[in-house]
């Protein structure tokens, strides 16, 4: 399993960002996926949650009407859409996904909001 986050950077409060992550090494359409992050000095938190086919997302409620995750089961990949961030959202954003009793994690990246 690799997991492959890009799409991270600095943004001014209020701005967006989109970050993108590749999947491979198992049958990416099978498998729910989640987006976590880790601010400095805090435990790691669980963002947002697509399920397999897209059909159902989840969010927690720090970011629930900013964010926004899908996916293109065609492109292996998963997306979390962050609008009118804030500085609290600066973070390490990671992608997981739990496999056969197992979670898997990308190496993350990094959201830096600040003006």
């Amino acid at each position: 399993v690799q997991l492959v986050e890009s799409g991270g950077g600095l943004v001014q409060p209020g701005g967006s960002l989109r970050l993108s992550c590749a999947a491979s090494g198992f049958i990416f359409s099978n498998y729910a996926m989640s987006w976590y992050r880790q601010a400095p000095g805090k435990e790691r938190e669980w963002v947002a949650r697509i399920t397999s086919a897209g059909g159902s997302k989840y969010y927690a409620d720090s970011v629930k009407g900013r964010f926004t995750i899908s996916r293109d089961n065609a492109k292996n990949t998963v997306y979390l859409q962050m609008n009118s961030l804030k500085p609290e959202d600066t973070a390490v954003y990671y992608c997981n996904v739990r496999r056969q009793g197992m979670d898997f994690w990308g190496k993350g990246t990094l959201v830096t909001v600040s003006s």
